[in-house]
């Protein structure tokens, strides 16, 4: 009998590979996507295909609704995505606390499944202006999920991880490739269209297509136009 996990899945490259991680550690996976009024709906179709691929013991979406609060590039629409490339501060997407939030839902669903992994595909290498893909923030939030929960009171302790954390984006598509990962299911694009066709020019298309550059693998993404 395999041990439970609960996966973070967005539909993007990195959950899809932390999917293949767990189950390559013999985890039985129930795989979380949020609607969390993102820009688009194509990535929740994307972790839909990706779980069904990868042998998800289950799927679920999760509705809440961080974007009623805006202040992020991926719920605001009247803040413009940037295409200019990623510079030295915090992006404008970053979204307010969606990590805590949706770790939060995950441990909640882990302490009923029984499940003591949680898995999260954050990186702090390619991308790191995120504040909430930092290592110590991952500690911080394993400490406070064993402090706030019966079931760690109990003996039955969390344990976030974090398998990406330290690799480049080459790193992980490489990883990924090896585990029999299809990156053609995934959507990484933070401006996608209703196909999921991702536009080739935000700082996660960048990055996702020098990923693939650098790891010498075809890129398998499909694009509105010739990036």
């Amino acid at each position: 009998m395999h041990n439970k996990a609960v996966i973070l899945l967005s539909g993007g490259l990195d959950s899809a590979t932390v999917l293949a991680i767990a189950r390559s550690q013999h985890f039985d996976c129930y795989c979380l996507s949020f609607d969390y009024g993102q820009r688009h709906s194509a990535e929740l179709a994307a972790a839909a295909r990706v779980a069904s691929a990868l042998g998800a013991a289950e799927h679920r979406v999760a509705r809440i609704d961080i974007g009623a609060f805006g202040g992020s590039a991926l719920t605001d629409t009247a803040i413009d995505v940037p295409v200019d490339g990623v510079d030295g501060g915090i992006p404008v997407t970053y979204v307010p606390a969606r990590n805590t939030i949706m770790l939060s839902y995950a441990l909640g669903w882990a302490e009923v499944l029984g499940a003591q992994d949680i898995f999260v595909g954050v990186n702090a290498v390619d991308y790191s202006g995120y504040p909430d893909c930092r290592p110590e923030y991952i500690q911080a939030f394993e400490r406070m999920a064993n402090l706030a929960t019966k079931a760690a009171v109990e003996g039955k302790p969390f344990h976030i991880r974090a398998p990406l954390i330290d690799l480049s984006k080459a790193d992980i598509i490489d990883s990924g490739t090896r585990l029999g990962v299809d990156y053609g299911l995934t959507v990484s694009c933070y401006q996608a269209d209703l196909q999921g066709r991702a536009c080739g020019v935000c700082d996660s298309c960048r990055l996702r297509r020098a990923g693939f550059e650098t790891a010498g693998i075809a890129d398998p993404t499909a694009y509105r136009s010739a990036p």
